[in-house]
């Protein structure tokens, strides 16, 4: 691989990113927000617990007060080691004590907060019964887009693991298919995104023959038969942002339908890509590319929105559906993945990651589109 890897993010990036929330939050009609450990807290003050428990650690943001994080007294020394911490209050709790009156003193007693969607149901209903005047709204519901448009140093991160598993496809393509399990090509999938940066696998779908009209596949031990298409898909974090890539290969020559079918996916994931636009709905990719493929007459076979969204998650909004209304905004980023799944047979699915540009779009997957053909 080439290149540097971003400066890490700052204190002062972690505060701004809770200052924005915050504003964020009252723009909502929302008294603040409460997150749990995951992903949302991870990306608002660099912090992770080692594991989560029943021990509630809980994130408070609210307009025009300092933003505190309610933690367990034993797990207080890590926190504070995390980047953001400088940028918030430290409040911990011992065991014995009551996390959630701590937490109450916090809030606005008749407010409607939202909170993380991973969060446990046992701490929002300890806050309830805390705060019985208090109501709560999912983050995705009540900001879907907090996380969504991506600044410099997020979209170098996006980008670098983007040309990680673009590295992982240039290396797969050579390794031997044909009797092999597809068991152990997902397991080769792994190793090469590890091997070329990444810190976490999240997906390694290699789906053979007429496992490939399964769009999530669960790997198995079908070997892998000359003549078959098979479906790779593949992500994972690399330095805390994520990668998502899918090709689609065959083993040996295909037949001229398999061809067909492919060069449509190629064609309707091209349409998908060129629809990127500042201010274009999300359901104008989706509509863009799905249009291809109906036209050709496989439109019943195309069962899965056109993208999701990426960041510190490989699954985030905003979502390339129909009905999404959400423009598009420069520094968003997702996956624009049409497909073709022809049920005991075969299938097909081709996906970049793309952020909005100023003018339009720009791709952070750069392998090649075409059939490549395996041994």
């Amino acid at each position: 691989m080439t290149g540097s890897t971003p400066a890490p993010f700052t204190a002062d990036d972690y505060r701004a990113r809770m200052a924005r929330a915050a504003r964020a939050a009252a723009d909502a009609g929302l008294a603040g927000l409460l997150v749990a450990p995951g992903p949302d807290m991870v990306w608002l003050t660099g912090y992770s617990p080692t594991a989560v428990t029943e021990r509630l650690t809980l994130l408070v943001l609210a307009p025009g007060q300092d933003p505190v994080l309610v933690v367990p007294t034993l797990e207080a020394p890590d926190a504070a080691h995390a980047t953001g911490a400088s940028a918030l209050t430290l409040r911990d709790w011992t065991d014995g004590k009551d996390p959630y009156a701590a937490t109450a003193a916090l809030l606005d007693s008749g407010g409607r907060f939202g909170i993380s969607d991973n969060a446990w149901a046992m701490h929002l209903l300890g806050l309830q019964k805390a705060l019985p005047g208090t109501s709560y709204a999912s983050l995705t519901d009540a900001l879907p887009m907090l996380r969504a448009v991506k600044d410099t140093a997020e979209l170098e991160l996006l980008a670098a693991a983007g040309a990680a598993a673009d590295a992982t496809f240039e290396e797969i393509r050579k390794v031997p298919f044909g009797g092999r399990r597809e068991s152990e090509v997902a397991a080769d999938l792994a190793d090469l995104l590890r091997r070329f940066g990444h810190e976490q696998v999240d997906f390694t779908i290699v789906a053979s023959g007429p496992n490939g009209a399964n769009p999530h596949h669960e790997v198995g031990d079908r070997v892998i038969e000359h003549g078959d298409m098979v479906v790779l898909d593949f992500g994972g974090l690399k330095d805390g942002y994520g990668s998502d890539t899918s090709r689609t290969v065959h083993v040996g020559e295909p037949s001229d339908e398999e061809r067909r079918v492919h060069d449509l996916v190629r064609e309707a994931q091209e349409a998908g890509f060129r629809a990127v636009r500042p201010g274009v709905a999300c359901q104008e990719v989706d509509r863009a590319a799905r249009e291809v493929i109906a036209a050709a007459g496989y439109g019943e076979y195309f069962i899965h929105r056109t993208g999701h969204g990426i960041g510190v998650t490989t699954h985030e909004p905003p979502y390339m559906i129909e009905g999404e209304e959400q423009p598009l905004v420069p520094g968003m980023c997702f996956s624009v993945e049409p497909g073709v799944y022809l049920p005991g047979r075969f299938g097909v699915r081709i996906e970049d990651i793309v952020t909005v540009t100023e003018d339009g779009g720009r791709r952070l997957n750069d392998t090649s589109r075409e059939l490549v053909i395996v041994d």
